[in-house]
């Protein structure tokens, strides 16, 4: 990663002053570089990133644009950044002291980024060593700015590719002006808010288990199916397309395709979703895992789920459930 700017500003409501840099972070120590990269790392791979696209109207994309294109001063706009946060923050009901970092840097592939990352501040406990009539006095203080972990997950940033001005985001609800906000998209971006590949994958398998276990029919095998026709979808052309992939794994079945439909349907989940093959690859979608009520835990590789050479399930007479592996060459204890 290359980061070619980053700047951080102070947006403190516990005290009621904001304090804005006038000048960039020095990422000369590995402290200070590793905090920020690893921070801007998590935030550019997270599987639930939402992704979005500025509107017609979004005062910040052509500001953004004279920045990349060199007609804008790197640290002039992330001061308009951070007054804007700080604006909004301070008629939120319960405001929080947050931190606004802003970087313009390039990921692991040599892709641009403009990113803007609220880094909420936290109480901590700290040891305090002073001096009393000439004694030395250790004491516990409170300190009320403690950054995120680089480990810690923040809960909103936005970053912005350069090359297409395409949006990948994350936000929580705050209460401002008396009215649930999402900052990010509806206040900074002014874009649509999109779906994350994880939620569009999480409706579409929710889906096709609530249809099977409405019908009758065996979930595991099912959900199974549909995670197979997932990474297939996205494997080719990093793109998923809920109905298809319903279609595809459900073709056999067309009361289940229809339920689990309707139910993506209900839920308002877009015909397609974007979604980057390294998402796939971590996400829940090349195993299913599923639980007996006798308290057995197995995890089967998708694509052998509905292979009666590798695994079968038996409906018995008596109502219960057998499954059956096969062709197992060895048994590894873990």
């Amino acid at each position: 990663m290359n980061i070619n700017h980053a700047i951080l500003h102070i947006l403190d409501f516990d005290s009621s002053v904001n304090v804005m840099s006038q000048r960039e972070l020095e990422l000369d120590t590995r402290a200070a570089k590793s905090f920020v990269a690893t921070h801007l790392r998590r935030a550019r791979t997270s599987a639930d990133n939402r992704r979005g696209s500025f509107s017609p109207e979004s005062g910040f994309a052509p500001e953004l644009k004279a920045f990349l294109f060199g007609e804008r001063d790197f640290i002039d706009l992330s001061q308009q950044v951070a007054e804007f946060l700080a604006a909004e923050l301070a008629k939120a009901e319960k405001p929080e002291s947050t931190d606004v970092l802003v970087a313009d840097f390039e990921d692991d592939d040599d892709v641009r980024w403009f990113a803007v990352l609220l880094l909420s501040s936290r109480q901590a406990f700290m040891h305090e060593v002073g001096r009393e009539g000439g004694e030395v006095a250790n004491a516990i203080k409170r300190h009320y700015a403690i950054l995120p972990n680089p480990s810690q997950k923040l809960a909103s940033y936005a970053l912005v590719r350069a090359s297409s001005m395409e949006i990948f985001y994350q936000d929580k609800p705050r209460e401002i002006g008396g009215m649930d906000t999402l900052l990010i998209p509806q206040g900074l971006l002014q874009c649509d808010e999109g779906t994350s590949g994880k939620e569009a994958i999480e409706a579409v398998t929710r889906a096709v288990a609530q249809a099977a276990e409405d019908h009758g029919a065996n979930a595991a095998v099912a959900v199974a199916a549909v995670k197979s026709a997932v990474a297939n979808a996205v494997e080719e052309d990093e793109d998923l397309p809920p109905w298809d992939v319903v279609d595809a794994a459900l073709a056999d079945e067309p009361q289940l395709r229809d339920a689990a439909k309707e139910a993506l349907a209900s839920e308002g989940v877009p015909e397609h979703v974007p979604v980057e093959r390294h998402q796939v690859e971590r996400a829940a979608v090349k195993s299913h895992r599923i639980r007996t009520d006798t308290g057995i835990t197995i995890t089967f590789p998708v694509d052998m789920v509905g292979n009666p050479n590798y695994v079968e399930f038996v409906n018995e007479p008596n109502g219960l459930i057998s499954i059956e592996l096969k062709q197992i060459g060895s048994i590894e204890n873990r």
